[in-house]
């Protein structure tokens, strides 16, 4: 069995990004007033959006990332896998920051486009990472 140690890079990326983004959470409640749920605030539902759509994905990946990288699944393919959805949640952050990302707001087509990239990327590295996982198992 090997570390998982292109797995635990991948984490380390993605805990500093949820760290960044539980922080700028966090200051945009205590400067609004807001202490749970969003009251009638659109930056802060992007904020917890952005935080929490990070926080559903990214725990079940690396784990099942690291369970691949441990068995059967090629190390380059695994290095693949981890680039890409690294890159996909950063991109749906970065969206999730904006009113056109999140709400399809004018004068934003780039942060759509950020969007779209970032949600199709995460559920295109699930579905290869579960794939080959598999695929390699049999």
């Amino acid at each position: 069995m090997t570390v998982p140690i292109i797995s635990a890079y991948a984490g380390g990326l993605l805990i500093i990004l949820q760290a960044v983004l539980m922080v700028l959470t966090g200051l945009h409640r205590a400067k609004a007033g807001i202490n749970l749920g969003v009251g009638d605030d659109p930056v802060m539902e992007r904020k917890i959006r952005r935080h929490g759509n990070l926080a559903e994905n990214a725990g079940l990946f690396v784990a099942v990332l690291a369970i691949a990288e441990m068995t059967v699944v090629p190390s380059s393919t695994i290095m693949i896998i981890a680039i890409a959805f690294v890159v996909a949640r950063f991109s749906h952050a970065i969206a999730l920051s904006t009113e056109a990302g999140s709400h399809g707001a004018e004068g934003g087509k780039i942060f759509v486009l950020a969007r779209v990239i970032g949600a199709f990327g995460t559920l295109l590295c699930f579905v290869a990472l579960g794939g080959f996982l598999i695929l390699n198992l049999m």
